[in-house]
């Protein structure tokens, strides 16, 4: 007969579940800032993107967009003056006066992102001279 046993004591088990409860305690707080950067950086292409057809558009009309419809994109349901980027964690609108010669547009963070965006990242804004409203400048890297 064999007396040899299989398998894992309790104590063993214990000290593997301890080792990944630390490691999991340093990696998720990394991953999650590593998906808000990517989340803003997409909402930054996005502004980019929008300021490009808002120049386009005045080139042809001699005025800007005042809705995202206008410049051929799906804009959020309801009033059409909002745009989701492709994660869909900040929306994009254009804030245009009446005489259609300025835009100021904003990125604007929406449910998850709302959450854990910094408080100056949570609303991004780019005019059309290229101004960035935001100060902090870990919102534009």
């Amino acid at each position: 007969m064999q007396s040899g046993t299989k398998g894992f004591s309790l104590i063993e088990l214990m000290i593997a579940v301890a080792i990944l409860g630390i490691l999991s305690s340093i990696a998720y707080p990394s991953y999650v800032d590593y998906v808000t950067r990517s989340a803003r950086a997409d909402a930054l292409a996005g502004l980019v993107h929008v300021a490009n057809l808002q120049e386009q558009y005045y080139l042809d009309h001699r005025k800007y967009a005042t809705k995202m419809s206008e410049l051929n994109l799906s804009p959020v349901k309801g009033d059409g003056a909002r745009w989701v980027v492709e994660n869909e964690m900040y929306e994009i609108s254009a804030v245009v006066p009446e005489d259609g010669k300025s835009f100021n547009l904003l990125a604007t963070a929406v449910e998850q992102q709302d959450k854990r965006e910094i408080e100056a990242c949570k609303v991004i804004e780019l005019t059309n001279t290229n101004k960035r409203k935001t100060e902090d400048k870990e919102c534009w890297e």
